[in-house]
């Protein structure tokens, strides 16, 4: 993993917002301070001159002297920006939703890999270290009767450029893609428009999968900020509050005849900061041209099973995923 003056990666961040500035502070605290900054706002040089890095409004009047972009700008702008990117033969990663839509995404990444560029999704869960501890055990734990997830909170306002499903609840979908060794066959979903008439601020999604469910609460309404999934198994009932990287293993095995228990598991987390794992892993990437490892890479069905539970609340019924 690069680290410090070790990458020789000339990096700009565009998008200057909340994301945006996690980005360039990451990168800054890892030793790695972008090349440069873009964003509309000229208001956000200030940004620019406090971690010395050149400034720009335009993205297009960066791209010949970077080698890879990180785009953390409004989700209706992903595919436009990162498609343009990628022309210029630049390296991307590419802050989630990759676009507003799966077809796009599908495009963006065999635009990519014809043009064998490097196209990273900011899905920073799958550098999250419990969620990789879970991957690992979830084989162990039995036959899975079902899976539930929060994803909820009231800390901030709600973003306006998406409603919870495409921002929250896609993180969830594509954890469970990443664990999991299949995709569900139907999804549903029901969805609450109370502060906006475009953008959902509250939903409950359900998954069906071959033998079992899951079931997934969003909400940037709710007063407790929880981001954590059961998962309910045959031998093993397994808590992972993955906010805070905490696993708690129950082994419990449930009869008609009996109730097999042993005392509950506390797994040896080693917490991590996701964001910086992510950002270190897509320069190493870059400098490597490792363009078939991509951890990062864009899982088609993340951005398609939210797409379909958008359409399922709006149609009131179960949808098959194809």
């Amino acid at each position: 993993m690069v680290s410090g003056d070790e990458s020789a990666v000339k990096l700009a961040v565009i998008g200057a917002g909340k994301w945006g500035i996690n980005h360039i502070r990451s990168l800054y605290e890892l030793g790695l301070s972008p090349y440069a900054i873009v964003d509309v706002d000229p208001g956000k040089k200030v940004i620019a001159n406090k971690y010395k890095s050149k400034f720009f409004t335009r993205y297009e009047d960066v791209l010949d002297e970077v080698d890879a972009v990180i785009v953390a700008t409004p989700t209706d702008t992903h595919y436009e920006i990162v498609k343009n990117c990628l022309k210029a033969g630049k390296n991307v990663l590419v802050e989630k939703p990759i676009a507003e839509n799966s077809r796009q995404g599908k495009e963006l990444v065999n635009m990519a890999d014809k043009m064998n560029l490097i196209l990273s999704v900011g899905y920073l869960y799958r550098f999250n270290n419990s969620i990789r501890r879970l991957k690992e055990i979830i084989n162990e734990i039995g036959e899975i009767q079902y899976i539930t997830s929060r994803y909820i909170h009231s800390t901030k306002p709600p973003r306006k450029d998406s409603g919870v499903i495409m921002n929250l609840g896609i993180h969830v979908v594509d954890i469970l893609n990443f664990i999991l060794n299949e995709i569900p066959r139907e999804v549903y979903a029901v969805k609450k428009n109370l502060l906006s008439e475009v953008y959902e601020d509250s939903a409950i999604m359900v998954l069906s999968y071959d033998n079992f469910f899951a079931s997934i609460e969003l909400s940037c309404s709710h007063p407790l900020k929880a981001r954590d999934m059961w998962i309910i198994a045959e031998k093993e009932k397994v808590y992972l509050d993955y906010f805070n990287q905490k696993m708690v293993r129950y082994p419990i095995k449930v009869s008609y005849e009996k109730i097999e228990k042993k005392e509950p598991i506390e797994e040896k987390i080693n917490r991590n900061e996701p964001l910086k794992e992510e950002l270190k892993y897509f320069i190493t990437l870059v400098e490597k041209g490792e363009v078939e490892e991509n951890l990062g890479r864009e899982n088609y069905y993340t951005t398609r099973i939210c797409e379909l539970c958008l359409k399922s609340a709006e149609l009131g019924k179960e949808l098959i995923v194809e």
